[in-house]
């Protein structure tokens, strides 16, 4: 099974779709990582006239407040990354829980947690986001989870489809018949034969969550102001598009990279996958 998984990967990373993808990932990583010690001001400092044009000083100008855009941008991205991971890490993993749970169990139990997750999957993720965050309060960390949860239907439908013809084999029921307990059972045996549509849900809820996340930054929903993040910029200057694109034009730029690099490497992931389950 590890074989499996490495030849996945190897093949995945010998494309030039997951080489693009990784690429772009690791720009907008960088600038995550290593843009505030560059930055020239704070964040949320006025240093200049409202939607000045790009200068010596100002690189790509000023928004529509009279903070810098670069300095802005390069403090920006810290907050989109964490919880857009956050919040894919915590859909995949309690998706796979319900899932293979579901798989594992059968009967009464599966029919209970899959009409569970068709009401959950009846409210589209930001409408369901903005419920709760308009009873709960505005927060990063609950708008993050949220997101997470809000996930939870889809993978757990993938996972409880992967899952049953894996519990189904001769070294599940060999397992069962000989006591093993269900909780050892899933993690030893059902969970190495599902580690490959895992990795590729896990790939395509990191696009999502990206997408979400900044969407409800965009709407007022992610980090407050007057801190910086990607989203809230694009919304911020918007009024200001005719006159100086820039303010918005850069974040979006840099959203895009980092939801098509993660998309191109899941695809690239997923269609290895195709090809490994095609030979085998």
């Amino acid at each position: 099974m590890r074989t499996r998984e490495v030849t996945v990967l190897g093949r995945a990373l010998r494309t030039g779709q997951a080489r693009l993808g990784l690429a772009l990932l690791a720009v907008v990583a960088l600038v995550v990582a290593f843009g505030p010690f560059f930055a020239r001001y704070a964040q949320d400092a006025i240093v200049g006239p409202p939607l000045e044009t790009p200068s010596a000083r100002f690189p790509l100008g000023t928004d529509i407040l009279g903070r810098d855009v670069l300095s802005r941008l390069l403090n920006g991205g810290l907050t989109l990354s964490w919880m857009a991971v956050l919040a894919a890490g915590l859909g995949v993993f309690l998706g796979c829980l319900v899932g293979l749970t579901a798989a594992y169990r059968g009967g009464a139990v599966d029919a209970m947690l899959m009409r569970a997750m068709d009401v959950l999957m009846s409210f589209p993720e930001i409408i369901f986001v903005l419920l709760f965050v308009s009873v709960l309060g505005r927060g990063t960390l609950l708008t993050a989870v949220l997101v997470g949860v809000a996930f939870v239907p889809g993978v757990s439908r993938v996972m409880r489809g992967a899952a049953r013809p894996v519990i189904a084999g001769e070294h599940v029921l060999w397992a069962k018949a000989n006591g093993v307990p269900p909780r050892r059972i899933l993690l030893r045996e059902v969970l190495p034969g599902v580690t490959s549509p895992l990795m590729v849900e896990t790939g395509m809820r990191l696009v999502w969550a990206v997408s979400a996340i900044a969407s409800l930054s965009y709407l007022g929903f992610g980090i407050a102001p007057p801190a910086a993040d990607w989203g809230r910029m694009v919304g911020e200057n918007q009024d200001g598009l005719p006159v100086a694109p820039l303010p918005v034009l850069t974040p979006i730029t840099l959203i895009l990279m980092m939801a098509l690099g993660s998309n191109l490497v899941a695809e690239s992931v997923a269609r290895a996958v195709g090809r490994t389950d095609g030979k085998g």
